[in-house]
């Protein structure tokens, strides 16, 4: 899993000889085998004798201007980053790793590996004046995310990320596996990757749009599960799982995910479900119709339970004490009315 990426400026490199030529630098640690001319400076390496360095056979490489590859061979992927990050500079946090790079330190299995990527994005401030070089794809933009560390990089959120690939993805096939992976996974909720994909202006793209149209099935099918697993791992006893409630000979209430009849406590997740206009609200209507459930079931006598699929994934101990304390609750409460509880 990611997390927040500390915004304070790294530790500087610890000072060393000047190099000999002919000889290997044995001090390089395999993080550090990628530096910038700055770098190099500072250990004593004059900008002349590493491009000296550089020359065909010599012992380094420069796959991008004043960045410097201290052995031979090709780089990997992860050396390919930090060739990246080093030539786009900038302050802490003015140099993020962007679109299927960052979806790849994520730890999307969708994603090519690094050492397989054609090109490798990085959001900078609108502001610089840098261009892009080799390999290095530099994305201007006027807000740049708060990285977080992945893969021991500065990456953007996976739901930026994911906006940033697919805004360079022709294909069908490829745009829907990194969807689904990054609502399987755990990575992002849907609400997010349509809000970035909004604000990107990808939603009009018919590739985009059909994929989208898979999210809320998505992350309902995974919440699913996600209560399933706190309810069992919580001792509780099994409930009925997505039913539908009528009253006895009378009209349909609606569905829930979990129904304990006796005694009477409804599950519902609040998993999120586009509107009828591709964007990243919801369907008005729809809220209104789930409002109405909630006051007739609670009308009812039944007990009603809202958990959302982040709190499931986070905090599923907390979200089991809260469906432990309704079902206690609900035992000392008069008996509800009786419903006809039908599979959905």
């Amino acid at each position: 899993m990611s997390e927040e990426f500390p915004p304070v400026p790294r530790p500087p490199l610890a000072a060393a000889p000047p190099w000999v030529p002919g000889a290997r630098d044995a001090g390089s640690a395999a993080d550090e085998r990628v530096l910038s001319a700055h770098q190099l400076r500072e250990r004593g390496i004059p900008a002349a004798t590493a491009r000296r360095l550089c020359r065909p056979g010599g012992p380094w490489q420069m796959p991008l201007p004043g960045v410097f590859l201290l052995h031979p061979g090709p780089p990997t992927g992860e050396e390919t980053v930090r060739a990246a990050l080093c030539y786009a500079g900038g302050r802490p946090g003015e140099a993020v790793v962007t679109g299927l790079a960052a979806l790849a330190l994520h730890g999307f299995s969708a994603a090519p590996p690094l050492a397989a990527l054609e090109r490798v994005d990085v959001l900078v401030p609108r502001t610089r004046r840098l261009r892009s070089a080799g390999r290095v794809c530099l994305v201007r933009t006027s807000a740049l995310p708060r990285a977080v560390a992945a893969g021991g990089f500065p990456v953007a959120p996976a739901a930026r990320a994911l906006a940033d690939a697919i805004a360079h993805l022709p294909g069908t096939p490829e745009v829907r596996r990194l969807l689904g992976e990054a609502v399987r996974g755990g990575h992002c909720e849907p609400r997010a990757v349509v809000r970035e994909l909004a604000w990107a202006g990808l939603l009009g793209r018919p590739v985009v749009a059909e994929a989208v149209r898979t999210l809320p099935a998505e992350g309902r099918a995974v919440a699913e599960e996600l209560l399933m697993d706190t309810v069992r791992a919580a001792g509780l006893p099994d409930p009925c799982w997505n039913v539908g409630l009528w009253l006895p000979d009378g009209p349909f209430l609606g569905t829930v995910d979990a129904y304990w009849p006796r005694p009477a406590v409804a599950v519902r997740i609040d998993a999120w479900r586009p509107g009828p206009v591709p964007g990243p609200e919801q369907d008005p209507e729809r809220r209104a119709r789930d409002r109405r459930l909630h006051q007739t079931l609670l009308g009812l006598g039944v007990g009603v339970v809202r958990v959302t699929p982040r709190g499931l994934r986070e905090a599923p101990g907390r979200q089991a004490d809260v469906l432990a304390g309704a079902l206690r609750a609900a035992a000392g409460r008069p008996p509800a009315t009786y419903v006809v509880v039908m599979p959905r």
